[in-house]
């Protein structure tokens, strides 16, 4: 297969019920692509993620991953115990250890230099974040998974992180897997949108989706946003050096050459 992940009829349960959280889920991701899942709280995101990953039983279906696939992973929350000593240096040579030089070379390059001997609990929210990335990217991923990885960041955080994730797709040809509520400025950075409420709501560009009317259901005022903001960029062209005011560099390769329309799965 030429997907990186395959989901097939995907279903999971919450644990020790009946009662599911996902139902009839179709997923694959291509090399390259940026693909990002949105969906309301409760919507089965995470739990689709984690059923990607192999870290959690299936209640049907199957999940096909290419064999020796190298995942870069971002969860939702890390735990750090605050009585623990650990250096981001250390940190970095979790699970597996990595040498000075790649180390340094990786956090220069996820813009948080210099920081090997500070304390991963004196980071601010958003060095910690480009720290989990710089972990996740050391082992040369071919498929990147972030699990809303701007929790607790404010809007110029949120605009710059995703600034970067483009640039390390467009710099190593990883594809990257995003969860995100940031809808405004997350749809922009996408091939492919796929919306989420226990089965798949609609799926496709983000033009696609934006218009959606089940994406509009779910997202309200927040979807004619989403979508004005999308034409905006599509109607007229930008100097990137005057466009950070919009939310992320101008990202105009939507055209991905992948067949994806809306969909929907309505189910009783």
């Amino acid at each position: 297969m030429t997907a990186l992940i395959r989901a097939e009829r995907l279903g999971i349960h919450r644990p020790g019920t009946t009662e599911p959280v996902l139902d009839n889920v179709n997923f694959s991701i291509e090399p390259g692509e940026i693909v990002t899942v949105v969906g309301p709280n409760g919507s089965g995101k995470s739990s689709l993620v984690r059923a990607l990953l192999g870290h959690v039983a299936l209640a049907a279906g199957r999940v096909m991953r290419l064999t020796g696939l190298r995942i870069g992973y971002v969860p939702q929350r890390v735990h750090i115990d605050t009585a623990m000593p650990m250096t981001v240096r250390r940190f970095l040579s979790l699970p597996r250890r990595v040498a000075d030089a790649e180390a340094a070379a990786m956090l220069r390059r996820v813009g948080v230099e210099g920081v090997e001997q500070r304390q991963i609990t004196q980071l601010s929210g958003g060095q910690f974040q480009r720290v989990l990335l710089a972990r996740a990217l050391l082992h040369d991923p071919q498929l990147l998974v972030l699990d809303e990885p701007t929790q607790g960041l404010d809007q110029p955080g949120i605009v710059a992180f995703y600034k970067l994730i483009e640039q390390i797709r467009a710099e190593t040809g990883a594809a990257i897997l995003l969860v995100s509520h940031d809808l405004l400025v997350v749809m922009r950075a996408s091939d492919r949108v796929l919306c989420l409420n226990g089965h798949i709501c609609c799926e496709g560009t983000p033009q696609q989706v934006s218009s959606a009317p089940e994406y509009r259901a779910l997202f309200g005022a927040e979807s004619e946003g989403t979508l004005a903001l999308y034409r905006h960029h599509h109607d007229h062209d930008h100097d990137h050096d005057h466009d950070h005011d919009h939310g992320a560099d101008h990202h105009g390769d939507h055209g991905h050459p992948h067949d994806a329309h809306p969909r929907g799965h309505h189910h009783a």
